[in-house]
């Protein structure tokens, strides 16, 4: 048995984004837990899927002793604030220093952290914990899909692991998958050498998506070349890619792949392998994108024929990668073209949310809508919304991505503009619109909208893609900007290109 600390610290910064991520954000729950410090983190993940719940229920079930440090995450946003990042470093510092000594660390990272003290959230917490407990100390951390893995993040950890899917639907089943390399490592005791590989393209996020090529044949091959090389007894002990995470200013932004194991060659070889795979796909990352008025024009006339939900996905605005989740481009096309029976969501507008409450069901509040933070110099879409439905939105996820999670995300509404025929759902707190709980809460059920409107990238596919009749991806304005080519880049490394096949950027 071994003294395992156990403690992360979650952001996915897009530094594009006009929100910052502050120490109120991380304190917070939304469907995630809040800032959990000291005994209450092992019992305050329970159940959730994300990486820490999956590693500290298997490091339990190995019979290790758990040293819980500190564990948070905010939304996504802009920036995290020095304050946040230096709070949040206090906690793990004093834990460390005291409740030491130890065997090994596992922390729960996201790896796309950029803060206004660091370009490289992960990689100075990870050299701020090696000047407490030594270089020698076993050190494992699970990544999300989207990190920007840097060359210091993989030389100050003993290994590092990444999802496989997006959506994200194996978090906790990669926090797993790390306690047992942890484990591993710990009872071999052997030495454990690494390759890592950076690749010289953007890829946008929307095509990222392991559900369809050519992600879902690259990450096919992560598997078998760590399953494979195991079974062959070539010393591979874990390979991990991330395609990184373009909204993100920083040097290091952009795909890379990093694989462990006891014999060198092979190591080496593996990510040589995985690199090149990568790089012959480059082409393939691609696809349609629709402005608002032309997305909603074909899905009209999809749904005429149409015996499932035509999903219009407002990827742009996405919260989930630091958009608002409040502009009003996709909404204003739906209401343009009488798109009747509608819903798009979840729009976030805490105001118009209890305005609705005060309201009443039934009644009709003239007001506008959206727009909140005025993104692009948007205004409110203003209309006499009729009152639907309002709750209180505390409920359940089911879906793969947020299934078990616990929402906590304020006053909610569904409101119709009776002139189009379009609704809205209104919530208080940003989330991804990625589980269908979140429509059900307020009365909807999305099999039954013959065009639905979602905030969200790609995780929405994990709960609403079976139920889709087609997805159109549509390009209306949002902070997440879906094409690198128009990010104000200053900071990015000479030499990478911004797109697959695209521009080299030089400065």
């Amino acid at each position: 048995m071994a003294r395992i600390a156990v403690g992360g610290f979650q952001h996915e910064t897009n530094t594009f984004a006009p929100q910052q991520a502050t120490w109120d954000d991380f304190l917070r729950a939304d469907a995630w837990p809040p800032l959990l410090h000291g005994p209450e983190l092992v019992a305050g993940v329970e159940g959730f899927n994300i990486p820490i719940a999956g590693a500290v229920g298997r490091l339990a079930e190995l019979g290790h002793e758990l040293v819980p440090l500190a564990w948070a995450s905010a939304p996504p946003a802009s920036y995290v604030t020095e304050d946040a990042f230096e709070k949040m470093w206090s906690l793990f510092e004093g834990d460390l220093r005291r409740l030491g000594p130890l065997d090994a660390i596992y922390l729960d990272l996201h790896g796309a952290m950029v803060a206004e003290n660091t370009d490289d959230g992960e990689g100075e917490l990870l050299r701020r914990i090696r000047g407490i407990v030594g270089d020698a100390l076993p050190i494992v951390a699970s990544l999300d899909y989207h990190a920007n893995l840097t060359p210091e993040m993989a030389a100050l950890s003993t290994a590092l692991v990444g999802y496989r899917t997006y959506p994200h639907i194996d978090m906790a089943v990669t926090g797993r998958r790390a306690a047992e390399l942890l484990d591993r490592l710990l009872a071999e005791k052997r030495p454990v050498f690494r390759a890592y590989r950076q690749l010289d393209f953007l890829i946008p996020l929307v095509w990222q998506c392991t559900f369809i090529e050519p992600a879902k044949s690259i990450f096919d091959l992560v598997g078998e070349l760590e399953a494979g090389e195991k079974s062959h007894n070539q010393g591979i002990v874990s390979v991990t890619h991330t395609p990184g995470f373009p909204p993100a200013d920083i040097a290091q932004c952009g795909p890379a792949l990093v694989v462990y194991g006891h014999d060198r060659e092979a190591v080496e070889a593996a990510a040589d392998k995985l690199a090149q795979a990568v790089k012959a796909q480059e082409k393939a990352f691609a696809g349609e994108l629709l402005d608002p008025d032309a997305a909603v024009l074909r899905a009209l006339s999809l749904a005429k024929d149409a015996r499932k939900p035509i999903v219009l996905a407002d990827v742009q605005d996405n919260p989930g990668a630091g958009g608002t989740s409040d502009t009003v481009g996709l909404l204003a096309a739906l209401m343009r073209h009488e798109a009747r029976g509608a819903v798009i969501g979840l729009i976030i507008d805490e105001a118009a949310a209890k305005e609705a409450a005060a309201t009443g069901e039934g009644n009709v509040m003239r007001r506008g809508i959206g727009a909140v933070v005025g993104y692009a110099g948007e205004q409110p879409v203003v209309a006499d919304w009729r009152v639907v439905k309002v709750a209180d939105g505390r409920f359940m996820g089911t879906g793969p991505f947020y299934g078990g999670a616990r929402f906590q995300i304020g006053p909610m509404a569904l409101v119709t503009d009776e002139a189009s025929g379009v609704s809205v759902v209104l919530a208080s707190k940003r989330i991804q619109a990625a589980d269908q709980e979140m429509f059900r809460h307020v009365g909807v059920e999305p099999s039954d909208v013959p065009i639905l409107g979602l905030k969200s990238t790609v995780h929405f596919r994990a709960d609403f893609q079976p139920i889709a009749e087609t997805i159109l991806v549509v390009r209306s304005p949002g902070a997440h900007i879906t094409d690198p080519e128009e990010m104000p880049y200053k900071h990015l490394r000479k030499g990478i290109r911004l797109n697959p096949m695209g521009p080299v950027w030089n400065g």
